[in-house]
């Protein structure tokens, strides 16, 4: 899953020209959170006396999203972005920008300098370049059950035998186009890429809502994301493909047991930092993880994780008619005096969507302790998002449970949650880091499938 960190912005580059105190054109500042340096730009425009703006997050990877009120009064540049919770408030002197930036009740200062337009440029020296030694298609279908239509490519080698594999790639969690892509990383690109080269077709699909496919509904959760990859294996069924197989990473890694226990046409499964653990005990874990990496002190994540645990708790058991309205009442009468009403309205924005109460909900075991068919499940030991051990044991104990006689599991030695050579595994390292995805995991997974009886 891709960590839901506290700052997530997106922002269009546009050329830089200062003169005097204008405000237009584009900024550059630089958030610092608990040892986390994150840069931001802000392009501001002005139609007549109005003013807009867009912010980028280079190292997230968050392009375009339009900020919903911008002010410049009296040198004064004051903008407000409702969905996330954040504003910022600071004074244009001597060519610079110095302000407060606030968010769910945390507040940093950010100066802003003007920005050279030349963006972030990030090298992934890993991501494919056309012309490729193999085929590619794009294509489209649509799922029978949502009605919604999904696209994506499949890549395979030239004369490919249709009794080979070929695997439906699942992202994981958050809106991801068809090759995962995240801080200019493109994983399932590299994966795809490295497959087809060894004799492995691959079909990795955008995800409701980016690129080709059409956008899914505010009520979506991992089982209607499962309908789409269940629709997807029978779209190479009805292309003549022989053996699918399913490729999940993080949240995609619970969506492709539940597909395989709706779709016999799934022959074997691989799992890239999948849950095994029931998702409130993994979010808990995770929580604590990560904060050792921020530098957090033991009181700020033991206080961190009781205030967690109590709130899973309430979404796992609630079973009232008003769930909003009950949980701003729980969060207010739980929580008063520990924590602003800020702090609260974001914690209510979060865990409100069908998708987390979902998701908070979920045992991988449900359908994990169902699948006879070989599977593969992988995790780097630094992953502090899904960790390595936990989960990996927890897997392989639902697949003995179901009897399954053709399974491997296996941690491999200083990857992070998306197979990168790490320092740490912290979540701060993923933009950094050039290399996209490990060739060890890269060929682990190709030894594993390769190996496989048809």
């Amino acid at each position: 899953m891709k960590t839901k960190i506290l700052f997530v912005f997106a922002a269009l580059l546009f050329s830089y020209f200062f003169q005097a105190q204008t405000i237009e054109g584009s900024w550059k500042g630089e958030l610092e959170f608990q040892g986390m340096k994150l840069p931001l730009i802000l392009n501001i425009k002005k139609n007549g006396s109005l003013y807009s703006s867009t912010m980028d997050s280079p190292k997230q990877g968050a392009k375009d999203i339009p900020v919903d009120k911008t002010d410049f009064v009296n040198n004064e540049l004051s903008f407000e972005q409702k969905m996330l919770g954040a504003t910022y408030k600071g004074k244009l002197t001597n060519g610079k920008i110095e302000g407060t930036f606030s968010q769910g009740g945390v507040q940093l200062p950010l100066t802003f300098t003007p920005n050279a337009g030349n963006g972030s440029v990030l090298n992934r020296p890993q991501t494919p370049k056309p012309p490729f030694a193999y085929h590619t298609e794009d294509i489209t279908f649509q799922n029978p059950a949502d009605k919604n239509t999904l696209a994506g490519t499949i890549a395979q080698p030239e004369n490919f035998d249709k009794n080979k594999p070929v695997l439906v790639m699942i992202t994981g969690s958050g809106i991801q186009n068809r090759d995962e892509e995240l801080f200019e990383h493109k994983p399932f690109a590299v994966i795809a890429d490295d497959f087809a080269k060894k004799g492995i077709a691959t079909l990795r699909l955008d995800d409701r809502g980016i690129g080709g496919s059409s956008k899914g509904t505010a009520n979506d959760t991992s089982y209607n994301f499962a309908t789409d990859i269940n629709t997807a294996v029978d779209y190479l069924v009805s292309k003549g493909y022989k053996n699918i197989g399913l490729l999940g990473h993080s949240e995609g890694g619970i969506i492709a047991p539940m597909v395989a226990n709706m779709n016999k046409n799934v022959k074997f499964l691989v799992l890239m930092a999948a849950p095994g653990t029931p998702i409130d005990q993994l979010l808990i874990e995770q929580n604590v993880k990560g904060g050792k990496l921020m530098g957090q002190s033991d009181d700020q994540i033991s206080q961190s994780k009781k205030v967690n645990s109590e709130i899973y708790r309430f979404i796992k058991t609630y079973s009232g008619n008003d769930y909003e309205k009950d949980l701003q009442q729980f969060l207010n009468k739980k929580f008063a005096g520990q924590m602003d009403e800020a702090a609260i309205q974001n914690i209510q924005k979060q865990t409100s969507s069908p998708w987390f109460r979902y998701f908070i909900k979920f045992d991988p075991d449900q359908y994990l302790s169902k699948i006879k068919i070989p599977v593969l499940a992988l995790n780097g030991s630094l992953d502090f998002q899904v960790p390595s051990k936990e989960n990996l044991d927890a897997i392989g104990q639902s697949l003995k449970k179901a009897g399954n006689p053709n399974f491997k599991t296996e941690e491999l030695p200083g990857l992070n949650h998306l197979f990168q050579k790490a320092e740490t595994g912290s979540f701060s390292e993923y933009a950094d880091i050039e290399q996209t995805i490990s060739p060890i995991a890269m060929d682990q997974m190709t030894g594993w499938i390769l190996k496989l009886k048809k």
